[in-house]
């Protein structure tokens, strides 16, 4: 088996497929989040993670952040779904649809996008911790790639939140980003630092 297809099998079995595609399986809304789409699509996320993530680490316990990453994870591909679901019947007046061929020139390009096209990547989770970083430590400056001041983490919190609804309803032409997934984990962390009673800490 080649390199190539080797990783179309793995994206196939391990991706997050919409709740209705002939690929979807239960297990991915876990495991898609260890994929990524390329070298840069990795390196960008652990450059996040490695950036405040063992700060997290130390001030909520190892346990705690390791339940924050996973339920953020989850949480970004279901409300990705959610999203997807609200697109599928937007176009078809129904939240599913019968089985169809990706090749069937009468079906929608969006709706074969929907079906077809896997999410992976762990941003839905960065995103969650980099909310919960923000409420935990609002006025910690840091350092971005690109930008040559510090920013404090409260406005860059706000300044990503507001680029992500931005492009999530945008929706670019080309664009294969799933914006409401980092929507979704950053909503999740918001909610698990407020129901964890964790208070501001600098």
């Amino acid at each position: 088996m080649s390199d190539a297809n080797y990783s179309e099998l793995v994206v196939k079995n391990f991706g997050a497929f919409y709740f209705n595609s002939p690929f979807f399986r239960v297990w991915q809304i876990l495991t898609y989040m260890f994929l990524h789409g390329g070298w840069q699509h990795i390196l960008f996320n652990m450059f996040a993670l490695f950036s405040f993530g063992p700060i997290l680490e130390y001030s909520i316990g190892p346990k705690r952040f390791l339940n924050l990453y996973l339920i953020c994870g989850i949480g970004a591909i279901i409300l990705q779904m959610v999203v997807q679901a609200l697109e599928v019947h937007a176009m078809t007046g129904a939240f599913t649809v019968p089985p169809f061929s990706i090749a069937d020139p009468s079906v929608p390009e969006k709706l074969k996008a929907i079906y077809f096209g896997p999410v992976v990547g762990a941003s839905g989770a960065i995103f969650g911790l980099l909310v919960a970083f923000g409420m935990l430590f609002p006025n910690m400056e840091l350092m971005m790639l690109f930008v040559p001041v510090p920013i404090k983490a409260k406005y860059l919190i706000v300044v990503y939140i507001l680029i992500e609804l931005y492009l999530g309803f945008s929706q670019y032409a080309g664009d294969s980003v799933a914006h409401f997934a980092h929507l979704g984990g950053a909503l999740l962390g918001f909610i698990l630092i407020k129901t964890w009673g964790l208070q501001r800490i600098q």
